[in-house]
């Protein structure tokens, strides 16, 4: 990472500033985010920002092959079928774990691979804060290709809203004020103004999906902006009203739930990348591996680690029925390269990326990062360090 910012930041920081970057995220909508913000952003090398830019690039091919809706389709399960779905995804983000090469020098490796929004206007406001607590140049952004705040959020609100009025589109989620994301669907209304809706809410007049807003009136739904998870929708199927995602609507999906498939870990054993570590389907080994202590067993099937054995036997393999629904992945060796006011800190990179329609591939336009101090990276662990939880990679414009 830059060695002379990070020096210049440790050596600036006060518990008074740490507490102002989390007043402005609170009071920006009024809510305390449900899980951590790190004391710090973290600075990007132009070595390692080109590395991320490289391996976007690298990895999208694999979606750009013609045949890849074909190779993915064992990825839409049962019961998991929505009509509607577009030519390719709308949303794309890829997560990369920073890790030693081998050689002493930093090299980002694909952990995992998203169809599906994330935090897509939180970031925008958690980088905004940190350079408004710290007095961070102008210079310093978390946005690529030439975007700024206005240009970033133009093109998301062209990307969701479109030719529809914001009121005619919904974010669409599970009991959505109680979920742990909920800060950036609050960050999402108040840039694009697009209401925040409980798939209880959303109501149906044949194929005509409507809600009632405030004012007691009926409100046509022309676009969903979905932000649902297949896993935690049937988890919770007391929230299906009259609104089912397998219903054949007059409303256009923005996000269609079959990417969330299509683009996961069962991408991943087809992408060729320097970037992308060894991976397999359990079901084409032809053998267990000897080294299983290199290994990590990923369920493809699973959201937010859960499932995840990273300490994996021959055991653990041997007791799995559906191995088709199983990824063994070669583990990486983050490094760890955050210099903190005590011990360094490792971290994952999420690169957001869009796909607008008539486009000809996806475009990168902002990050996410997570700074961890144990063995899992994420917001929900390492509860007991600190200068770790949620943050943003800032990287120097000017070259």
């Amino acid at each position: 990472m830059q060695a002379s910012q990070r020096q210049l930041f440790n050596q600036g920081f006060s518990s008074e500033r740490y507490h102002k970057l989390k007043e402005l995220i609170t009071t920006a909508h009024g809510y305390e985010p449900a899980f951590r913000i790190c004391e710090t952003p973290i600075f990007l090398t132009p070595g390692l920002r080109a590395q991320l830019m490289e391996a976007c690039e690298e990895i999208s091919e694999t979606l750009l092959d013609p045949e890849f809706k074909q190779k993915s389709q064992a990825a839409i399960l049962p019961g998991q079928e929505v009509p509607g779905e577009d030519d390719h995804t709308t949303f794309l983000q890829l997560d990369f774990g920073i890790c030693n090469d081998g050689n002493g020098n930093l090299i980002p490796q694909l952990i995992e691979i998203q169809g599906f929004p994330t935090l897509y206007f939180f970031q925008e406001l958690l980088a905004r804060s940190f350079k408004t607590a710290y007095d961070l140049p102008d210079h310093y952004q978390s946005f690529f290709n030439g975007l700024d705040r206005n240009s970033y959020t133009d093109k998301l609100c062209n990307l969701i809203v479109g030719s529809s009025r914001p009121e005619n589109v919904v974010l669409l989620e599970i009991d959505p004020h109680n979920q742990a994301t909920a800060i950036d669907f609050y960050a999402t209304e108040a840039a694009i103004k697009t209401p925040i809706k409980c798939i209880s809410e959303i109501k149906k007049s044949g194929k005509d999906l409507y809600y009632i807003n405030e004012q007691g009136k009926k409100i046509g739904v022309e676009k969903i902006y979905n932000r649902i998870i297949f896993d935690e929708l049937e988890r919770r199927p007391e929230f299906i009203k009259e609104y089912s995602l397998a219903d054949e609507v007059n409303a256009e999906f923005i996000g269609h739930p079959h990417w969330f498939s299509r683009i996961s870990k069962h991408t991943m054993p087809l992408i060729k990348s320097k970037y992308n570590p060894y991976c397999s389907f359990l079901s084409d080994l032809k053998s267990i591996p000897d080294d299983l202590h290199n290994y990590v067993l990923k369920p493809l099937f699973s959201f937010s680690g859960s499932g995840v054995i990273i300490n994996v036997t021959k055991e653990d393999i041997e007791k799995v029925t559906n191995p088709e629904h199983f990824m063994l992945q070669k583990k990486v060796q983050y490094q760890s390269a955050i210099q903190t006011t005590n011990e360094p800190a490792k971290c994952e990179i999420r690169m957001l990326m869009v796909w607008e329609k008539g486009a000809s591939r996806p475009e990168l336009v902002n990050n996410l990062v997570r700074l961890s101090k144990g063995e899992m990276v994420g917001v929900k662990y390492n509860r007991d360090k600190d200068w770790v939880g949620a943050s943003v990679a800032l990287h120097d414009v000017r070259g």
